[in-house]
């Protein structure tokens, strides 16, 4: 089962995708946030505190298609936008990673459960780069929303089923 698990920032939608994965007795954490200053280090205790020992933390900012083609255990990715930066900043083929992720979606033993936020649905950024990140980050969770079996969209904490 792939499911993928959308909402605004500190809507509760990496708690709800944490529960999917420990109901199923644990997994794999894979982690794609780089950790650039204090505040994006306090988000990631905040994370860590929050999980117990049912998990296996994997930090990968870049390849986690690879991760998910080679692993059998259910796997969170946390998150798709963090990943999106990343690749931005090497400067990577977008298109190419994002058929290179749901290839690996589509063969993959385990469930996984990815968590993007969606960015759409603010004011239009003020510059050219956040445009682009946004219009970006909308297409990769719509790539993987086909891709995907189920489909969450969390607000408030309060998850609501997409797609089933």
């Amino acid at each position: 089962m792939i499911t993928l698990v959308l909402g605004g920032a500190r809507s509760g939608k990496s708690a709800y995708a944490e529960k999917i994965i420990e109901d199923l007795g644990g997994g794999i954490y894979l982690a794609t946030s780089r950790v650039w200053d204090a505040e994006m280090a306090e988000r990631v205790q905040i994370h860590q505190a929050r999980r117990n020992d049912l998990w296996r933390t994997i930090e990968e900012p870049v390849a986690i298609h690879d991760i998910i083609a080679n692993t059998d255990k259910p796997m969170l990715v946390d998150c798709l936008t963090l990943w999106l930066s990343n690749l931005m900043e090497m400067e990577a083929d977008i298109d190419q990673e994002t058929e290179q992720l749901c290839r690996a979606l589509k063969m993959a033993k385990q469930d996984v459960v990815l968590v993007s936020n969606e960015v759409g649905l603010g004011i239009v950024p003020d510059n050219a780069l956040a445009r682009k990140f946004r219009d970006l980050a909308g297409k990769i969770n719509q790539t993987v929303a086909q891709t995907a079996d189920r489909v969450i969209f969390v607000a408030a904490g309060l998850p609501l089923t997409m797609k089933e």
